[in-house]
């Protein structure tokens, strides 16, 4: 399982032109799933979401984690995180979860999430719709956290 994280002032998520989810300052967070990963993955990656210390402090280093800072998360399904580009121009995804696997970790994924945030909505995309995303990156700040199929820390 596969996170891209971006520390924003802003994000939302629209579907069909109507915004399905939006959040203030806190994370954007893309999920990938694996077709080997299992819900334990699920469950340590919101985890490291929850205390990733990517927030400044008082004296403007990156030292507080989104649970420190109160902020706000939102989830947007993202398969393409699992693109193979070792052959040709055109992306393989043999390596991303089905759809009915990657749904339901991408809904434990959130839970866990809101979980570690202490009960806190974690709003998200629609999964397996087309999805326009809108932010405005904090910093610019980026982070690829992952949980490797069958156990273990990328």
């Amino acid at each position: 399982m596969k996170a891209l994280i971006q520390r924003v002032s802003r994000a939302s998520v629209s579907v069909d032109g109507a915004v399905v989810g939006a959040i203030g300052p806190g994370l954007l967070i893309l999920l990938g799933v694996h077709r080997d990963d299992h819900p334990a993955a699920a469950d340590d990656l919101a985890a490291r979401c929850a205390v990733l210390r990517i927030f400044p402090d008082a004296d403007g280093k990156m030292n507080r984690s989104l649970r420190e800072v109160n902020g706000e998360a939102l989830v947007v399904s993202q398969f393409t995180l699992y693109a193979d580009t070792r052959r040709g121009t055109r992306p393989s995804y043999t390596d991303a979860a089905p759809p009915d696997l990657a749904e339901r970790l991408y809904e434990s994924f959130k839970s866990a999430l809101s979980r570690e945030l202490r009960g806190r909505p974690v709003p998200s995309g629609v999964f397996g719709a087309m999805m326009k995303v809108d932010l405005v990156n904090d910093g610019p700040v980026t982070v690829q956290l992952e949980c490797l199929p069958g156990g273990g820390r990328g």
